[in-house]
């Protein structure tokens, strides 16, 4: 039997059981979408955080209090640090050599008002002048921050676009004055558009000098300090070794003793977050991996219905001439169809439910190529090594005992 004639006569028999063609695709579909819908999103969430860090340059390293708090206990030990101070923030400037820049930042949440209209949880932060640089912030109108401006603690902000829109409307929102907790500040500049980010908005912020800030909320938050080293890779690691060493004295840890403060880069947060999304990504193709075994018990099980069913016409392609290799090739293309076409079913719903969830969350979504093989391979796998038994039992049917049995 030619491979064309199998596939074709698998289509007809698929075809003339519509129903329970379908009904027995649930399984295999859910199983490839669910897979396929993981990978775009933990693709998608990737290349979202990769972007992000690496837009502060791969030459950022930043100093802070806390490190990564994935337990109670690491917050707890974390939080019996000694606060970073702006102190430290201009010893670091002063002293690292291997810094071409060095800024603060500090920030938390509250609401900004306007002409009567407020925003809720927007992001205040308290920058050094030259943070503007090292967060990549683009400036679309204004200026940033200057020196004077954190030498003198002056009340002038930059504001994301969110400001403007939700609260300013139409004209030009430069000289504008916005209270943010009752303190008024005068705009001076606009940060670009950064869109959404799970549903939530990075253009819902507003920028003050950092001394303005602690004026303002006081002087008992911890910052987090930046650096960005000179040249190459080895000068980020002796920038980094010059802070440690300089953090090290001025809080006086003990030689020996692990140090009360963390020094992260760009790679620190991307392997972080590669174990935390490979880990996530692991535990549902896991699950995914049930409802594709599950799938292929039905198909097992649909197959051995169908050589039942068609015991007296396998019993008549046997006498006809048929090898046993031509039924069980015919059985194992039916199966093999059922589940390709399920895989790709399965495919196209799991890329369209990732971009539904991107449409309404703003969660990022990629698909690669590659996904889609493996969908469309798994699905055939599937077919191919549930349908050998039910093949196997067809093929090995007596034609003489097969031509006797009932319809």
């Amino acid at each position: 039997m030619l491979f064309g004639e199998a596939f074709k006569l698998a289509l007809q028999s698929l075809w003339a059981n519509k129903l329970r063609t379908i009904l027995t695709l649930i399984g295999v579909v859910m199983g490839v979408a669910s897979v396929i819908m993981v990978i775009t999103l933990v693709q998608g969430a990737n290349k979202y955080v990769s972007t992000k860090l690496t837009g502060y340059g791969a030459d950022v390293f930043t100093v802070q209090r806390m490190g990564l708090i994935f337990n109670a206990e690491a917050y707890f030990r974390y939080n019996k640090r000694k606060i970073l101070r702006i102190e430290d923030y201009k010893a670091v400037q002063e002293a690292c050599s291997a810094c071409s820049d060095v800024g603060a930042s500090l920030s938390r949440s509250t609401n900004v008002v306007y002409n009567g209209h407020s925003s809720n949880n927007t992001n205040v932060r308290g920058y050094t002048w030259t943070m503007i640089g090292l967060n990549n912030i683009d400036i679309a109108m204004g200026r940033g921050f200057t020196p004077a401006d954190e030498d003198h603690g002056t009340h002038t902000a930059i504001v994301g676009y969110d400001i403007i829109d939700n609260l300013m409307g139409e004209g030009d929102p430069l000289g504008k004055e916005i209270r943010v907790d009752g303190i008024p500040y005068t705009i001076v500049g606009v940060g670009d558009r950064q869109g959404k980010t799970l549903g939530q908005s990075m253009d819902n912020w507003v920028a003050v000098p950092i001394t303005t800030y602690e004026q303002t909320y006081g002087y008992n938050d911890s910052v987090t300090i930046y650096g960005r080293a000179k040249g190459n890779a080895d000068s980020m690691e002796a920038a980094k070794d010059e802070v440690r060493v300089l953090m090290r004295a001025r809080r006086h840890v003990a030689p020996g003793a692990d140090d009360d403060f963390e020094v992260m880069t760009n790679d620190t947060f991307l392997d972080i977050w590669k174990q935390i999304s490979g880990l996530f990504a692991s535990v549902v193709l896991g699950l995914a991996s049930i409802s594709l075994v599950v799938g292929g018990v039905v198909i097992m099980n649909i197959m051995l219905v169908s050589v039942t069913e068609r015991t007296r016409e396998i019993g008549v392609r046997k006498a006809l001439g048929a090898r046993q290799q031509d039924v069980l090739l015919q059985f194992l293309i039916e199966s093999a169809t059922m589940a390709f076409t399920g895989g790709a079913i399965g495919v196209l719903a799991g890329v369209g439910v990732g971009k539904l969830i991107t449409a309404i969350v703003g969660f990022p979504t990629s698909v690669p190529l590659w996904a889609v093989f493996l969908g469309l391979f798994l699905a055939g796998a599937v077919g191919i090594f549930f349908g050998v038994y039910p093949a196997s039992k067809a093929a090995k049917l007596d034609p003489v005992a097969a031509l006797r049995a009932e319809m």
